[in-house]
């Protein structure tokens, strides 16, 4: 449903996914993120995730910083030198700077652009803000990583951490390939354990939408069927590209190890401009070769060691 339905937009409206088994997901589209942080404030305040510290980065108005422990939310504030479609500063018109009513209320020659963007003017720029999360991995470094089997996957793809179970090893944490889960340091409550978002599945299993989703006033956070979100999302990418974000695209690395996001992000510019890897891959796959490397190493120290033997027999 569009913004403004009210009750009957998905993120508001009841559901039944878990008790159908049916998996849900997070769409991320950071068009329309007003960089408000409810979605932060909604996330700790549910889940009584404590805060972690007041101090005055200076990083923008970013203060967050990152992922952890206790930030299972992190609105990230991105600020790229590139046109925002047709909403950029240095617009031009017939070779004279205009500001954007100007522009709008310009005459074009049949066949030419409207608004165009000088490229000698250094001015053109966005800002973005983004809703970070975590992704709960199809394949999850984190789950299996886990010794104690801590972690878990419930009926809707979430990707769960049972604190009373963990004991704090750390596996998990490297085991990421997103940099999400963290151990808490002390003083915390739950210092030594390792957290991060739980997809608010207690809300789901009641039939409630995720405490982010719920308060995100312009739907930039979008929840429901995973399915039903991917169709959304492509058709979203199409949109922006004919608006003249040519960089758009859907960030959901299905063709690595990672096989897919349950939380998945539409994305303006690279990547790595977000801190996402471009190709994530689950540590674990590695394993294979890494035993095999260690079984041929100590099977070569072994035939020199046994040559040495031989040689040095009367």
């Amino acid at each position: 449903m569009a913004i403004g339905e009210g009750t009957a937009s998905a993120n508001q409206a009841r559901h039944r996914h878990v008790q159908e088994g049916r998996e849900v997901g997070f769409f991320t589209d950071p068009t329309v993120c007003i960089g408000c942080k409810a979605c932060e404030v909604a996330c700790k305040e549910w889940n009584r995730v404590p805060d972690d510290g007041f101090a005055w980065s200076g990083n923008s108005y970013d203060n967050t910083g990152a992922l952890g422990a206790s930030s299972w939310r992190h609105v990230m504030f991105v600020e790229q030198e590139r046109p925002g479609g047709g909403s950029v500063a240095g617009l031009s018109v017939e070779g004279e700077r205009v500001d954007e009513r100007t522009a709008a209320a310009a005459e074009p020659e049949p066949g030419e652009p409207l608004v165009t963007v000088d490229p000698e003017d250094g001015d053109a720029f966005r800002w973005l803000f983004v809703s970070d999360v975590c992704k709960h991995c199809e394949r999850a470094g984190c789950l299996e990583a886990c010794p104690t089997g801590a972690i878990v996957r419930g009926e809707n793809g979430a990707v769960l951490v049972q604190d009373d179970v963990c004991n704090g090893c750390g596996y998990c944490v490297t085991g990421c390939p997103f940099g999400v889960i963290d151990r808490r340091p002390e003083p915390l409550e739950g210092a030594g354990g390792a957290f991060k978002c739980t997809f608010c599945y207690d809300r789901q299993a009641h039939g409630h939408t995720p405490a982010c989703a719920k308060a995100c006033p312009t739907e930039s956070i979008q929840f429901g069927p995973l399915d039903e979100l991917k169709e959304q999302a492509a058709v979203r990418v199409e949109e922006l590209r004919e608006r003249g974000f040519g960089d758009a695209r859907l960030y959901d690395p299905v063709d690595t190890s990672v096989e897919g996001l349950h939380a998945f992000f539409l994305l303006l510019g690279e990547p790595e401009t977000f801190g996402y890897p471009p190709a994530p891959e689950v540590p674990t796959v590695h394993l294979r070769a890494g035993w095999t490397s260690a079984l041929l190493t100590s099977a070569a120290a072994l035939a020199a060691v046994l040559l040495v033997f031989a040689r040095a027999a009367p």
